[in-house]
């Protein structure tokens, strides 16, 4: 994941130098925030001079499917110490929840699944933090024909194909990426709150209705 987590690091780098952030703040920003469609989405609402309400509610709706991994995470997290939680709360990034959730849903001993997070996601964060950092600072020596901004869908697409195992994924990956395609036009990025949706009432229905039927209670004993 970590090759797919550069480019979009340099990228934003590059954004915020270009809307004249001093290094200082965009690191601060780039530590603050932890989320990179988040901070870009912001870094492009700045430049079109939205008002700071705007702005702030756009990283929230953004930022909303992390209420979802956090959900998905629990029950293997949720016995640790908060001296644990608040730093891998904290360290919580798409690709840190791909990878950890495969493991953690496959069984095995939960202490090492729990170690297994830690390590994806401190592995995430440093790669955020030194790329970013490298964009600030290289800035315009990056040419714009390496086309940085294509590796951003590719690592995404690298977390989604593993994680469809049956039906029920299959259709709500389908789903969520047609509506995003349809909604992309919505402001205020709400188009990725709806394909999120969409995608997991997909899911969730397409689950059940192939689950199998319970078994009867009302079996007979046999003499």
């Amino acid at each position: 994941m970590v090759p797919g987590v550069i480019p979009f690091g340099l990228v934003t780098g590059v954004m915020a130098v270009e809307q004249g952030f001093s290094p200082g703040a965009t690191l601060g920003m780039t530590l603050l925030f932890f989320a990179g469609s988040a901070q870009m989405a912001a870094l492009q609402l700045l430049r079109s001079d939205a008002v700071a309400l705007v702005i702030l509610l756009t990283a929230l709706v953004i930022n909303l499917r992390f209420v979802m991994y956090s959900a998905s995470l629990a029950p293997y997290l949720h016995h640790l110490p908060r001296r644990w939680k608040w730093p891998l709360a904290y360290m919580l990034s798409d690709q840190a929840y791909a990878l950890s959730i495969m493991r953690l849903s496959s069984g095995g001993d939960p202490v090492l699944g729990y170690w297994f997070y830690a390590g994806s996601a401190l592995s995430m964060w440093l790669s955020w933090q030194l790329s970013v950092m490298a964009g600030v600072f290289i800035g315009a020596g990056i040419p714009a024909s390496w086309s940085l901004e294509f590796a951003i869908p590719l690592s995404f697409l690298g977390l989604l194909v593993p994680a469809i195992r049956n039906c029920a994924s299959l259709a709500a990956a389908c789903v969520g990426g047609v509506v995003a395609v349809l909604a992309i036009g919505l402001p205020y990025n709400l188009g990725l709150l709806l394909a999120s949706f969409c995608g997991i009432c997909t899911g969730l229905f397409v689950g059940r209705r192939r689950s199998p039927a319970p078994a009867s209670a009302t079996n007979k004993e046999a003499p």
